[in-house]
């Protein structure tokens, strides 16, 4: 039996061989991800079927969804979660530099106020403030102020005092966490170009300490946010409260709650959205590559299709 040494060789004498054949790669088939996508889907079904077979108004969370009732309701949850929050910024960043302070009494001052707001339910605080007048009469300060409690005491004040200063105590661990991320070498090579103190904390340290910060305090106000349904213990009428006294008067107490945490995940949503903006905008300059938003998400998305179907 002859061989045709053209043909085995690909063509006439001198030519070279053809490359290697192109290797046709099988991805490997993950089974375990179809099971566990089809558990995951019947969960789902069974828990949309468990709350089809009660008894729930659907149509009564679209009605009162817009009420002239909830609509402050929802404004006054925006306001105490960023009064709360600014209180707790403040009082976070003042706790912060007292903690790393090389005076051991303003560091003990800050330990003990971090070790006791965050030691003790927030609920608990909230309550306490509320009930101070039935111990204190009056609040007196003084020459500056003097007033019965019941009327300096009113349930907003009580709402800020309570969270604020409760938010206070985790920032200032927060903050601490981001002062201490930054090399000491910034701060001695500002302190050897005659910076102050104070300065160099301005100008060098806390600019590059944000990059730590911001990603825990957009948690912090997310948090927050759900936090405020709290104060309806003391009095004070936010979503919460007003979706409950609905719920009463109306007849449809569970559905005022779908309802209640439908504008919860939306505002959620929305900080969530703004906190990606934020720390984008800090990642600035420690990344060479800035994460994509969601619209150039989309609009990439949108181009890959595009060409694949031509």
């Amino acid at each position: 039996m002859t061989v045709d040494i053209d043909k085995a060789a690909g063509g006439p004498p001198g030519t070279p061989p053809d490359g290697p054949e192109a290797i046709r790669a099988i991805p490997v088939r993950h089974y375990g991800r179809y099971v566990s996508a089809v558990v995951a889907i019947g969960l789902l079904a069974a828990v949309v079927y468990a709350f089809s077979q009660g008894k729930i108004n659907w149509g009564a969370i679209p009605d009162y969804f817009f009420d002239d009732r909830v609509l402050p309701g929802v404004g006054k949850t925006l306001l105490i979660t960023v009064l709360a929050m600014l209180i707790g910024i403040v009082g976070g960043i003042l706790l912060a530099v007292m903690r790393l302070s090389k005076n051991p009494v303003t560091s003990s001052i800050a330990w003990f106020y971090i070790w006791f707001f965050r030691g003790t339910p927030v609920l608990v605080q909230l309550v306490v403030w509320f009930n101070l007048g039935l111990v204190f009469e009056y609040i007196n300060l003084g020459p500056v102020y003097r007033d019965e409690w019941s009327d300096f005491m009113t349930p907003l004040l009580t709402v800020l005092l309570g969270l604020g200063l409760n938010e206070a105590a985790y920032m200032a661990e927060i903050c601490r966490a981001g002062l201490l991320a930054v090399d000491e070498g910034q701060t001695e090579a500002a302190q050897a170009l005659g910076m102050s103190h104070a300065k160099t904390l301005r100008r060098i340290v806390v600019p590059q300490a944000m990059r730590v910060i911001v990603p825990p305090t957009g948690n912090e106000v997310i948090n927050m946010l759900k936090t405020t349904s709290l104060v309806s213990v003391v009095q004070y009428s936010e979503l919460f409260r007003v979706a409950q006294d609905i719920g009463q008067t109306s007849g449809a107490p569970a559905e005022m709650l779908f309802l209640a945490a439908a504008w919860y995940l939306l505002l959620t949503s929305v900080f969530s959205v703004g906190q990606y903006y934020l720390e984008r905008y800090y990642a600035r300059g420690s990344s060479r590559q800035l994460p994509p938003t969601p619209w150039q998400k989309v609009k990439a998305n949108v181009f890959s299709l595009s060409t694949r179907r031509r």
